[in-house]
């Protein structure tokens, strides 16, 4: 059996993109706990209705069909370079710009004309699905129907019908997870795994197992959070047969995955490669003298000190300036509290 993995379709990225691709993937954790996108590598056209444990999720599909888990690419793109540029402290907003041919390479995805092509359609079928759930995201809970893009456009296209320049506005939902810092960093062989079902997968091990030694779900209940549209036994076929790769090629990242003995609950258990978020691990050396007088001109009336003990236990990377990650911090802890 060959590898199971797609191949690193860019080993060797641009020394001029590399800060954009090493921002580390990022994804929500509203949608990588429910079943948000479709599994399916045709148009889904299905409306969906999910409850769990109080939560209800509502998903209707556009003309183009429902937003994919490999359109889902194109939100932990957009999600990991806003992270960056708070960890780095400068201004982020709902409106992301980027180079079409960065987001190609930092997915792993194809850079010849089929692939803008592609990125064309997980675009508008991104804008198209609309979703209607009380999931909270950043303190709020939303009631009102959104799309996870309120919008994408091409800033610019190349004479041969490629797209140059991408702009995107997440939904306020999507941006309240940011703000509040409910994301987790992905593995990059996530953009390897080839088939839809072994993403989600890797996406709730991600969110339920997380750092603890193993996780172990109902093969049913699995069934329902993967969002599969197959018939139970079905499931448990394709679950079945990712499995069997898994023993063969320790495939999927960062977890490996099996049935239990009575083969009605699937296990998830860590491989111990998902770091643990210390800000030891950081290496960031003591602020200067005057970094805390400009702190305290940006965040008048706080002590900057207790701020910067909040600051240093938000951080989920390494910031390339820690001064300037740690002022623009300060200016943002002012604008959303006010005075002491």
């Amino acid at each position: 059996m060959n590898n199971p993995l797609l191949p690193d379709r860019h080993p060797d990225p641009d020394f001029f993109v590399c800060d954009v691709l090493d921002a580390a993937p990022k994804g929500d954790i509203g949608s990588m706990e429910h079943p948000i996108f479709s599994l399916s590598t045709k148009p889904d056209l299905r409306p969906r209705r999910y409850e769990h444990r109080g939560i209800v999720v509502e998903i209707k599909p556009s003309s183009d069909g429902l937003a994919t888990v490999h359109d889902r690419d194109i939100l932990i793109f957009c999600i990991s370079q806003i992270i960056r540029g708070m960890n780095e402290g400068r201004e982020v907003s709902q409106l992301v710009r980027f180079q079409a041919a960065d987001l190609l390479r930092a997915t792993n995805r194809e850079t010849s004309g089929r692939g803008y092509q592609l990125l064309k359609s997980a675009l508008e079928r991104l804008a198209g699905t609309r979703i209607s759930t009380n999931i909270v995201t950043g303190g709020e809970e939303t009631f009102e129907t959104f799309g996870l893009v309120e919008r994408a456009k091409v800033v610019r296209e190349t004479r041969e019908g490629r797209m140059h320049e991408v702009e995107v506005k997440l939904s306020d939902w999507v941006f309240n997870a940011i703000k509040a810092q409910e994301v987790l960093t992905l593995s990059r062989d996530y953009f390897r795994l080839r088939k839809p079902l072994e993403r989600r997968l890797y996406e709730l091990a991600r969110k339920h197992c997380g750092h603890q030694p193993e996780w172990k779900i109902g093969l049913s209940l699995l069934h329902r959070k993967c969002g599969s549209g197959s018939k139970s036994y079905e499931f448990k076929r394709l679950v079945g047969a990712i499995i069997a790769e898994d023993v063969e090629h320790s495939h999927m990242p960062d977890y490996s995955v099996r049935f239990c003995e009575d083969e009605k609950h699937v296990i998830f258990r860590s491989r111990g490669t998902v770091a643990h978020v210390e800000t030891d691990e950081f290496n960031i050396p003591p602020l200067d003298a005057d970094v805390y007088e400009t702190a305290r001109a940006l965040a008048p009336g706080w002590d900057v000190r207790v701020i910067e003990a909040e600051w240093r236990a938000w951080l989920t990377e390494q910031p390339r300036n820690a001064e300037a990650a740690f002022l623009g911090f300060c200016r943002k802890w002012y604008e959303r509290r006010g005075a002491p």
